[in-house]
């Protein structure tokens, strides 16, 4: 084999690596839907607050990481919501495509991904129902 194919075949290798990095990006839009729209809802992660989406439905930006995301609603007239979004593994970042990167990458692709948060995803859209607050009931205005 000669130089030539050795090296072309070694910048084909390496421009595989990070894959998910390139073709996914390390952010994605969560959108946020509401029943009842029109709530105020906080994105936290590790106790820290992320990210805003104020008036549903709408979208916020956030980084991809291992750490699941926990989005919590409020509406004047409802309970607060809660929905927990798991950060689960991006298309393509199973065990197959690991298998792949360690054959063509030696690996580099995976840890790349992985340091960056691009091998994670998490769902969107998410859809929320708040439950109205219950009302004390009234006294009825005649005793006897």
């Amino acid at each position: 084999m000669s130089f030539r194919r050795v090296l072309a075949a070694g910048l084909a290798v390496s421009s595989l690596c990070a894959c998910s990095a390139i073709t996914q990006g390390t952010t994605q839009e969560i959108y946020v839907n509401t029943t009842p729209p029109d709530a105020n809802c906080a994105l936290q992660r590790e106790g820290k607050v992320i990210a805003r989406v104020e008036g549903t439905p709408s979208a916020a930006l956030v980084a991809k990481t291992k750490h699941d995301i926990i989005i919590t609603c409020e509406k004047d007239g409802y309970e607060t919501a809660t929905y927990y979004n798991k950060s689960g593994w991006e298309s393509g970042s199973g065990a197959a495509g690991i298998a792949l990167d360690v054959v063509f990458t030696a690996g580099l692709s995976s840890i790349i991904d992985s340091a960056t948060g691009a091998d994670n995803k998490y769902e969107s859209p998410v859809n929320i129902t708040m439950v109205p607050k219950q009302t004390a009931p009234k006294e009825s205005a005649s005793k006897q």
